[in-house]
């Protein structure tokens, strides 16, 4: 066999391979880089490299289409035959794919599908290192000790089938947590930013912040549980609604198991889910938060369907001035539901239509009302509803007649996202956040700080 190392060649190796009706391959080359610090001080660094090669092997019988899907890492071209004939063998032993469809085909050629993969490196961080630097001295003279990390990832997927998809997407992925506590370790106050090449991130402004909340803690309030006006900033907003995002099947909602099945059957699409013109959607164009504008299924399941690999995607409300607009689907489960093919995309953004910021939304509360800084250990409680379970974190300040006064406890809570929606009086600027609960997952997201009239804290937590 000829060497193969580029991951084009690989990919056309693979399909050249195949011996079944039809073939994907996606190959996926990630390099990635990051900071790790405490207590003022860098203390480690590090610069990976990495390949990982999914093949999806189909074969047609009397039944219908079976599918195959085998992924592994570092495979070298002695690697390849092997892999190939393992999917193969997955395929001819499965029965038939429920969401077996024709695979894409007539997509034009990514033009860069033969150029090297892009590659991120130490050299990211050349200006945002020696600005954290001075953060760290600015910390340590106002008595503050600097935590967390830095991390920068570039992903060069390259998808061919055999049906002619030749596609290439290169998505990089940033993420910042900064966190400030005091040299006792009593107070503690949390930031991140999600960003796609550190340019934007700015660590003196974010230890400014820090430090402002780490002052409001200084004064300690005990509140009981109850119902609070509650101010949600981006970041808890983008995980509440990351996890709605997630259970927006419309597979699922028709056969009446989440929160937005219709009672007596069907779903809740054009029902008005919020009384705010707000706006969700997902747009691999989105600036700042660009995604692949294809489907990469490297799996089949409520997300996605390997059948509808390469297929394009388009900008998308799911739901438009506060009406519930589209739910996800694959080809597969559009034709079930009666409705638009919508595939899942990796971004989110919500659109409100206001204009201040979250310190403004302080300024102008009157009476009393919470301040979060964000959620952490979000679960589900009941999917018919979606009521979720979760902590505050890093940081809840009470607002009295636009002031912060103080820190209070930490509670659980329970709310769901829909709910929320239903209930929220007001709607911030939209900004670029990072989710701080599913960072790890899903950092492409905008979101503005809503305001919730009567949010649940159902419990007080001891927890930091």
């Amino acid at each position: 066999m000829s060497r193969v190392s580029k991951p084009y060649e690989i990919v056309e190796r693979a399909l050249e391979l195949s011996t079944t009706d039809d073939c994907v391959v996606i190959a996926d080359e990630n390099s990635s880089a990051n900071l790790r610090w405490a207590g003022n001080a860098l203390t480690t660094n590090g610069v990976t490299r990495g390949r990982t090669l999914t093949v999806i092997a189909t074969v047609d019988g009397a039944q219908g289409t079976a599918s195959g899907v085998v992924t592994r890492s570092a495979v070298t071209a002695d690697d390849l035959e092997p892999l190939v004939r393992a999917a193969e063998a997955a395929a001819r032993g499965a029965g038939p794919a429920e969401d077996a469809q024709p695979l894409v085909s007539g997509i034009p050629v990514s033009a860069d599908f033969t150029e090297p993969p892009a590659e991120t490196g130490s050299d990211v961080f050349a200006d945002f290192a020696p600005a954290l630097g001075d953060a760290f001295a600015r910390a340590r003279s106002g008595g503050r000790e600097l935590y967390g990390f830095a991390n920068h990832e570039m992903t060069s997927t390259y998808l061919g089938s055999s049906t002619g998809v030749r596609l290439r997407h290169d998505q990089p992925n940033g993420t910042l947590e900064l966190n400030a506590k005091s040299p006792d370790r009593t107070r503690s106050a949390w930031a991140g930013r999600s960003t796609r090449d550190f340019k934007d991130v700015d660590p003196a402004a974010l230890d400014t912040e820090l430090a402002r909340r780490l002052g409001w803690a200084e004064r300690r309030i005990e509140l009981p549980a109850g119902r609070y006006e509650t101010l949600l900033p981006p970041t808890a907003v983008a995980d509440l609604l990351i996890y709605q995002y997630w259970s927006a099947s419309a597979r699922d909602a028709t056969e009446g198991r989440t929160v937005f099945s219709r009672p007596g059957g069907g779903t809740r699409v054009g029902e008005e889910l919020s009384g705010l013109p707000l706006t969700l959607r997902s747009d691999p164009y989105a600036p700042g938060l660009e995604s692949a504008p294809f489907v990469i299924a490297h799996a089949s399941g409520d997300g996605g369907s390997v059948f509808d690999n390469g297929l394009p995607l388009a900008p998308t409300d799911w739901i438009a001035g506060g009406k519930l607009e589209r739910l996800t689907t694959t080809r597969h489960s559009a034709g079930l539901t009666g409705l638009p093919v919508a595939p899942a995309m990796d971004n989110l953004v919500l659109d409100g239509g206001g204009e201040l910021s979250l310190d403004e939304m302080v300024a102008a509360t009157t009476g009393r009302a919470l301040l979060l800084t964000c959620l952490w250990y979000i679960r589900e409680v009941d999917p018919a509803t979606l009521l979720l379970t979760g902590l505050t974190r890093d940081g809840v300040y009470l607002v009295e007649d636009g002031e912060v006064v103080g820190e209070v406890n930490n509670f659980r809570f329970n709310e769901s996202p829909v709910g929320l929606l239903s209930r929220a009086s007001e709607a911030g600027r939209t900004e670029k956040t990072l989710p701080r609960e599913w960072g790890d997952y899903f950092t492409r997201a905008a979101m503005p700080a809503l305001r919730i009239p009567d949010f649940h804290m159902s419990s007080v937590s001891r927890g930091v």
